[in-house]
Formats: C-alpha cells, sequence, structure tokens
C-alpha cells in the first residue's frame, strides 16, 4: 500500500534475503515479501529501525523521493510528540481533521488518536499524509 517503495531496493542493495530481513526483524520472509510487494506496511518503528540500520531516508525507503540523499537518524519514536506534529501540519494546511481523515480513507476518530498521541500513527497514513501534501516523513516523526 505504499506506492512505488523501495525496500526491495534497498534489501537488494545490501546483499539480503527476505528471509536474512525476516530475521532483524523478527517476522517471516512471508511478511517482508508483504511490505515488498505493496500487500502490507511496514509498521512505523520497524520501518525507522530500517532506515537508522541501514542509512536509508525514511522518504526514500517509502518512495516519495528517488535517491537515498537525505538521511537522517531518527531518535526514539514519541507517538504524543509525533500527535503533536500532525496537528501543527494539519493546522498549517487550514485542514480539519476530517478532510486528513478523509484522505488517508480512515475515520476522524483514528486520526484525532494520532493527534493526541493516544494511538501512534501508521506507516501508510503518515505516507499518505506526505504524499499528498509534498511533506517529509522525517519532519513529522522528528
Amino acid at each position: 500500500m505504499m506506492l512505488d517503495n523501495n525496500l526491495k531496493y534497498c534489501r537488494e542493495e545490501l546483499e539480503m534475503t527476505q528471509d536474512e530481513l525476516g530475521y532483524v526483524f523478527g517476522v517471516s520472509r512471508k511478511t517482508v515479501a508483504g511490505w515488498e510487494n505493496n500487500h502490507d506496511t511496514m509498521p512505523l518503528p520497524k520501518l525507522v529501525k530500517f532506515s537508522n540500520l541501514y542509512k536509508y531516508s525514511l522518504d526514500y525507503v517509502t518512495g516519495l523521493i528517488r535517491s537515498n540523499n537525505n538521511y537522517k537518524e531518527v531518535g526514539k519514536i514519541n507517538k504524543k510528540d509525533i500527535g503533536l506534529n500532525l496537528k501543527n501540519v494539519r493546522t498549517k494546511l487550514g485542514l480539519t481533521q476530517k478532510q486528513i481523515a478523509d484522505e488517508c480513507m480512515i475515520t476522524q476518530a483514528t486520526y484525532s488518536g494520532y493527534e493526541t498521541g493516544k494511538y501512534l500513527v501508521t506507516s501508510l497514513t503518515l505516507y499518505t499524509i506526505c504524499l499528498k501534501h509534498k511533506l517529509s516523513i522525517y519532519e513529522i516523526i522528528k
């Protein structure tokens, strides 16, 4: 569900098999294949871990950009800080929670839970917001 993701390319560049990457993340080869083939999305904590371990930009891995030239290490994920950043971005864009939720095909209640830090935003929702509004994932989760 992440359009044009580069996870497979990154893994192959690292000369790793799906089994080996699965071992790093404690998941099966089938799960890795699902991430690579867009049948499922890599959870945000695993996406950040991949980015930090192998020095790939989050925007590059997800396919938001075409070159890996803006890698920045991401510290510990804090869902409350990410929620505040999501709210600030939404406010700057002049959008309501309902409008963002509709763009992401989720409920307003779910999106509200992301903004308040009740839930950690999903990789797919984060990707959708960044793609639609030409933002960097790093700027929201830093």
